[in-house]
């Protein structure tokens, strides 16, 4: 295990494109720690100048204390991943796993033992013999996991692994790296776009948009106090529903104008919690966006209708005309838009009698409401 550290890591290219600017990380010895953000972000890149494969500009690396910035890649006792798995086709499994170390000289016996040792960790063991043409996806990347493993390094690199795998493989496969960390303690760095794969596999998740860290937490902090508009977007599933407007004051209490009228001609006005307005005071009589996550909905108890809750003190109701309904089992996401914006999802206790074209009477949970400042990357008032 070893400590991973990056101080005022730049990457410019040549035609002055700066891909990554000072990036800063302190990956502790047998931290997971996930980047994510969407293609372009400079994740892959920031992976790759760890494992050499790319120059940096400037700032420093350091594996384990020793400072790597001018060190040759396979002398940095780091295993990557690839997403292309990269295995040899005439190789058996075996000595796929084992290439590396005949190349090091290792002694057969050692080599064995830890080719061994991987291959029963990973379910391996009756595919030995096997060449990759014989084994599936899942099986693949297995190999590429347990060909890193045997090498026993410092730190694994990861880089996209499961992007070529189907649904319900990429889901199992991800426990079973994370039953490997859990038992290997290895310092771990790992990339994805996919927000999700973060949130399940990450100690700490780097979420990074246009080259610059956003935001850097455990994911549960992330998902609950997102730094800025653009994390809040990123992290969560189905992601955060947006409204731009204003926030006046009416008395002592603050409300949200979304600017817009529901199918019965009553403006949109939403309540907003008496505990965060002192963090919201400076956006009084300005234009101010407030976002809230499909789960902060429910659906309100109408006179004569059907299902719903009685409305909670200090909560707000939306009436919103239903455009798409998406049955989950035992939930729905339900999308509905106000002559505002046109996109707000709601995830809902199921029911029949939901459809397109009718209209829905939300109730919006106080406590799920955040109030950030105008822009895609406005700040998060209510997260300090």
């Amino acid at each position: 295990m070893a400590r991973v550290t990056l101080t005022n890591v730049r990457k410019t290219y040549p035609n002055g494109y700066v891909a990554v600017h000072d990036f800063n990380l302190d990956a502790a010895d047998g931290e997971f720690v996930v980047f994510v953000g969407p293609s372009g972000c400079g994740k892959s890149t920031t992976l790759r100048m760890i494992a050499g494969l790319e120059d940096l500009t400037s700032g420093s690396i350091s594996i384990g204390g020793r400072v790597v910035n001018d060190v040759h890649p396979k002398d940095r006792d780091i295993a990557m991943v690839f997403q292309n798995y990269a295995l040899y086709p005439h190789m058996s499994v075996y000595d796929n796993m084992a290439f590396a170390l005949k190349l090091r000289g290792m002694p057969k016996p050692e080599i064995d033992k830890r080719v061994r040792g991987a291959a029963q960790m990973l379910e391996l063991g009756t595919l030995l013999d096997r060449k990759p043409k014989a084994l599936s996806g899942g099986q693949r990347q297995r190999v590429a996991v347990g060909r890193a493993i045997v090498r026993e390094p410092k730190a694994f690199l990861f880089d996209e692994p499961l992007s070529n795998l189907d649904a319900k493989l990429r889901i199992t496969t991800r426990g079973e790296l994370k039953s490997i960390h859990h038992r290997l303690k290895t310092t771990t760095i790992y990339v994805t776009h996919d927000q999700e794969e973060a949130m399940t596999l990450g100690d700490r998740i780097i979420v990074m948009a246009q080259g610059i860290i956003q935001q850097a937490a455990p994911p549960l902090q992330m998902y609950r106090r997102p730094a800025n508009r653009f994390v809040a977007s990123f992290v969560g599933t189905p992601p955060m529903n947006f409204l731009e407007g204003k926030i006046e004051r009416e008395g002592s209490r603050l409300k949200f104008i979304e600017g817009s009228s529901d199918p019965e001609g009553q403006p949109y006005v939403i309540e907003l919690p008496e505990a965060i307005a002192p963090k919201i005071e400076k956006l009084v009589g300005q234009p101010a966006v407030i976002g809230f996550r499909p789960q902060a909905l429910s659906e309100a108890r109408v006179p004569g209708g059907l299902g719903g809750q009685p409305t909670p003190e200090g909560a707000s109701q939306l009436l919103v005309p239903i455009t798409v309904v998406e049955p989950l089992g035992d939930v729905m996401d339900v999308f509905c838009s106000t002559p505002k914006h046109p996109r707000l999802v709601a995830r809902i206790a199921a029911r029949d009698g939901l459809t397109p074209g009718t209209r829905l009477a939300l109730v919006l949970d106080p406590a799920g409401l955040h109030v950030f400042e105008p822009g895609d990357f406005g700040l998060c008032l209510t997260s300090a």
